[in-house]
């Protein structure tokens, strides 16, 4: 499957999901009152079995809602991750005389998006946690200003660190990277997409969990999330574009912050 199908699947997914919780109406008290992992399991209901969302326990809400990370990860991931895909495969394909191993590209792709479900799975712990604090409102956005606020200056600031340049330098330069790290074998290309996948959420993970302030099924939100990773990893000067991301999420969370004192 090719990324911009991986990718549009994904996306129709979350569309999917979105509608679903659009026109879910007249069962919105109901949601309100379910764990986070109950109003997940009836969005997905449709969509993996009829009536799965009505006998799904604990441990399959909680995988519902690491499922739904998941794709968002991967439809938000992959434009960025592009790049590095194709020039694996690339290299690859130059291999193929010498080399007939096949499927280390697909080895590859897997490798970073394990790293992606083990982040997945941590934030839908913390979503979890969120909602049973009542912290989270139906749209799965936080309910408070204080938090939010909060989030926000902690993601900005992220973007000054030594952390933050290490990985969005490894993100922004798969030419140089790719080469020095080959490994042989499908194993060695799994592992390969494990060390980007780590670099990538070292880049990102700040970045995603603003989807807890904006609306993790905020697909307006999610696309705009996505667009800032983007063009970190691609366009030029990428260290400085998030110099002023960081700059504009620390504003919005001082603004956040100080609007109850404001208007109280």
């Amino acid at each position: 499957m090719s990324l911009a199908g991986l990718c549009l699947l994904s996306w129709l997914f979350l569309i999917h999901l979105a509608l679903q919780m659009e026109t879910m109406e007249g069962m919105a008290a109901r949601m309100m009152s379910m764990p986070v992992g109950d109003a997940v399991s009836t969005l997905l209901g449709t969509v993996l079995s009829p009536g799965a969302a009505a006998f799904a326990d604990a441990t399959v809400n909680f995988a519902l809602v690491a499922l739904m990370w998941a794709v968002m990860m991967v439809g938000m991931m992959v434009p960025s991750a592009a790049p590095t895909i194709l020039l694996f495969s690339a290299l690859e394909r130059k291999r193929a005389a010498t080399d007939r191993i096949g499927g280390r590209t697909a080895s590859f792709v897997a490798g970073y998006f394990a790293i992606w479900s083990a982040f997945s799975i941590a934030a839908a712990a913390a979503q979890t946690a969120l909602a049973h604090t009542d912290l989270m409102s139906m749209q799965m956005a936080t309910t408070s200003a204080a938090l939010s606020g909060a989030v926000f200056i902690a993601a900005g600031l992220f973007e000054f660190t030594p952390l933050k340049d290490r990985c969005l330098v490894h993100c922004r330069s798969p030419l140089e990277w790719i080469p020095r790290h080959m490994r042989p074998g499908r194993l060695g290309a799994f592992r390969m997409g494990v060390m980007h996948g780590a670099y990538c959420v070292g880049c990102c993970w700040a970045l995603m969990l603003l989807l807890f302030v904006g609306g993790v099924m905020n697909l307006i939100w999610v696309a705009i999330l996505a667009a800032v990773v983007l063009v970190q990893k691609v366009l030029p000067g990428g260290v400085i574009l998030a110099r002023l991301a960081g700059l504009v999420l620390v504003v919005c969370g001082v603004a956040l912050l100080a609007r109850p004192l404001i208007f109280t």
